[in-house]
């Protein structure tokens, strides 16, 4: 299977399909990524033994830290890193095919958000603009490009700057995005109270030790008072992901038709959680299909009838029973 067969990834329209493409994606994997294949032997699994969704394992997101996941033996074209502070490992995503993160983004975006170049997107952004190697900054610029607006454009610490040219797009009736990272909004907030009518506000999470740390329903509390709007809206990815959900305020993160959330027992990572009970979440992206599509992730969740999933927190490495379950 080469790159022009995985770009059928983004044509999935049912549930059959995504499942087919899924247990090739598997297959293919389990072939090419030398760690991969030797996790899921360790766990005795083996296009064999795998016939259906439930049955493919999903790799702890740790892997990402301490092994190269590839599934090629081309030279990547990037590496996106997470931040991470001086005592701590990154997690560092091997990308070979660049053009696979910009499609998934690009149509995951158009799918819940309409045409790009309908908005001017300002990006609050700092702890990530402050570093070299975030996939969510590589993102977002290339939104903001594709927007074609003027006024389109990244702030560090510029609060006055940005509230000022908030005013302007908002007097013009301008439809606007403000992405920015949690306790960037929250510094905004602060400072200026804002009637914002045409802009949707997109938070993506992370306090990142800069502040206390809040609830959801806290800080978009405080955000849809200072801003006046009545949602926030919320993006879900990360280094290791090529994909991203998004959630319109409610609380519930929907993915596009090439992503998939499952919830495992947070007992027996082997297991999936049934629909609406808490559990550690899985990730299948099938953009990750040179690196590792099926992700066992620290985050804390539950899963909906519709396919939607929350968040409800994290879990740290010394509770996640059964991840280490090899040293390679």
């Amino acid at each position: 299977m080469d790159t022009n067969n995985f770009q059928r990834i983004f044509s999935i329209s049912n549930a059959t399909e995504f499942e087919d493409m899924a247990l090739d994606i598997f297959r293919f994997q389990y072939a090419k990524n030398p760690v991969y294949k030797s996790y899921c032997d360790h766990l005795g699994k083996s296009p064999a033994t795998v016939y259906s969704l439930l049955d493919i394992p999903f790799l702890p997101i740790s892997f990402f830290k301490t092994h190269q996941i590839v599934s090629t033996t081309k030279s990547p074209e990037t590496v996106f890193e997470s931040s991470g502070t001086t005592q701590s490992t990154t997690s560092k995503h091997y990308v070979p095919y660049l053009d696979m993160y910009n499609k998934s983004f690009l149509k995951g975006f158009s799918t819940f958000y309409g045409d790009v170049e309908e908005y001017c997107i300002l990006a609050l952004l700092p702890a990530y603009l402050e570093r070299e190697g975030s996939s969510l900054i590589h993102m977002v610029n290339d939104l903001i490009l594709r927007t074609g607006h003027p006024h389109s454009g990244f702030y560090l610490n510029n609060l006055e700057e940005l509230h000022q040219k908030l005013m302007e797009l908002e007097e013009k009736g301008t439809k606007t995005l403000l992405i920015g990272v949690s306790f960037a909004l929250l510094d905004l907030a602060e400072h200026y109270s804002l009637s914002l009518k045409h802009t949707i506000v997109m938070e993506t999470g992370g306090m990142k030790g800069r502040r206390k740390e809040l609830i959801r329903e806290e800080l978009h509390s405080i955000l849809k008072k200072a801003f006046g709007v009545p949602m926030i809206h919320s993006e879900y990815g990360m280094t290791e992901l090529l994909s991203q959900a998004y959630s319109d305020g409610d609380g519930l993160f929907r993915t596009p038709p090439w992503m998939k959330v499952l919830a495992r027992d947070t007992e027996d990572p082997l297991s999936m959680q049934p629909i609406g009970k808490t559990g550690g979440i899985n990730v299948i992206d099938l953009a990750n299909a040179y690196s590792c599509s099926f992700i066992a992730t620290q985050d804390l969740g539950k899963t909906y009838p519709d396919g939607s999933f929350e968040i409800l927190g994290r879990f740290d490495d010394s509770d996640i029973r059964g991840c280490n379950l090899m040293v390679i």
